[in-house]
């Protein structure tokens, strides 16, 4: 189900009839049968879970592949999502991932060309799967972004009800919104599609120099429109973090891939944690993939994305060789999936921006952000 969930709106190749059956499994997977969610909130809130199954309604509103979603009425009449962990999930990941040949299945679905024999994606794409089974850590990552989140004019995070909230089992605020699908068959302005995307690329591109955060899951069903204009963001299972140090560097690669320097982006790649190959032919590729995963980047102006944005990118890493002599980090794995995964989001919406000067802008922000930080803590100061 996870593969399928990527699969189904990164991959810009996949003929309309496929990409909508497998969209079925962003919101529609096989449920949890409701038993089975009342034994698992009973065991998160022993006996105070009468009170939260009184107001619950039986039906999921949506069924993914860690959890289902069901609506309810919390003591008191706050409208709330309750997420509930489908059970064994957890212990079937890591036993799939312990089998031979599953790891590195996923790792070449989030990143096509990933051998098994590149452990760094392997290990990133257990760490991330089996940190979404962990509703406490979701928790915790939703109420960063609620709280970083607070003042936007277009986005809006559902605020935690801590006192229902479980390692199992996370409660939300209710916020419900339309589909991407039913947004765009209504036929959105130009100037709302703009609005809406826009808010994304700053809500997946713009955190990671603002705050060393990014979400890093931007699959239509993670998301829903509302008739005010605004967009409402769910599920933090997928978020990383990077050190200042590292958001800096990913500030320089954007420079140097913009202005085409070659060996610019050679030393931003090292400074990365990479080891880029020195030969010619392989330099060539390197500039070749870095071009086409910032592709909307390249053009001056404002700009719609192209369905194919990133896809000469996605060939080239299929070229097993070339990226086990690129040694990439692992963390890369879902920096690739955000990048492909939003860039085929943008490209549906058609939303029209200069999407290159703003993330120059946040890259200079932080930039500046960094020397500040790096003179203050200068002696005597």
């Amino acid at each position: 189900m996870k593969a399928g969930q990527v699969l189904g709106y990164i991959d810009p190749t996949l003929p309309p009839e496929i990409r909508e059956l497998l969209s079925i499994l962003q919101t529609a997977s096989p449920a949890s049968p409701f038993p089975q969610v009342e034994a698992a909130l009973r065991a998160a809130f022993g006996p105070r879970a009468d009170a939260l199954l009184s107001g619950l309604e039986r039906q999921p509103v949506s069924v993914a592949s860690i959890g289902q979603v069901h609506r309810a009425r919390l003591p008191g009449g706050t409208e709330a999502a309750v997420k509930v962990r489908h059970p064994g999930i957890d212990e079937a990941l890591q036993s799939d991932f312990r089998a031979a040949g599953t790891g590195s299945s996923f790792a070449s679905v989030l990143l096509p060309g990933a051998a098994p024999s590149i452990r760094g994606f392997i290990d990133e794409a257990r760490t991330v799967l089996l940190e979404e089974c962990d509703f406490s850590l979701e928790r915790e990552r939703q109420a960063t972004f609620a709280r970083l989140f607070s003042q936007d004019e277009v986005i809006l995070i559902p605020a935690v009800e801590p006192e229902w909230c479980a390692s199992s089992v996370l409660t939300t605020r209710w916020m419900p919104g339309q589909s991407f699908d039913a947004f765009l068959a209504a036929n959105p302005s130009q100037e709302v599609r703009d609005r809406m995307g826009i808010a994304l690329f700053s809500f997946y591109i713009g955190t990671l120099y603002r705050h060393g955060l990014f979400h890093g899951d931007p699959h239509p069903g993670n998301y829903a429109f509302r008739e005010d204009d605004r967009v409402v963001v769910y599920d933090f299972g997928c978020v990383r973090s990077f050190d200042a140090a590292t958001v800096l560097a990913f500030a320089a690669l954007v420079d140097v891939v913009r202005a085409d320097e070659a060996h610019g982006m050679r030393e931003a790649l090292v400074a990365l944690g990479a080891r880029p190959p020195g030969d010619a032919g392989s330099l060539a590729m390197l500039r070749t993939l870095l071009r086409s995963f910032f592709a909307p980047l390249l053009e001056h102006g404002p700009r719609p994305v192209h369905p194919g944005s990133g896809f000469e990118a996605q060939q080239i890493l299929r070229d097993k060789r070339f990226l086990a002599k690129l040694s990439l980090p692992g963390r890369f794995l879902f920096l690739f999936r955000l990048r492909f995964g939003l860039y085929a989001v943008l490209a549906r919406l058609g939303a029209v921006a200069d999407w290159g000067a703003l993330e120059s802008q946040w890259a200079a922000e932080a930039r500046r952000t960094g020397k500040t930080a790096e003179r203050d803590a200068q002696p005597g100061r």
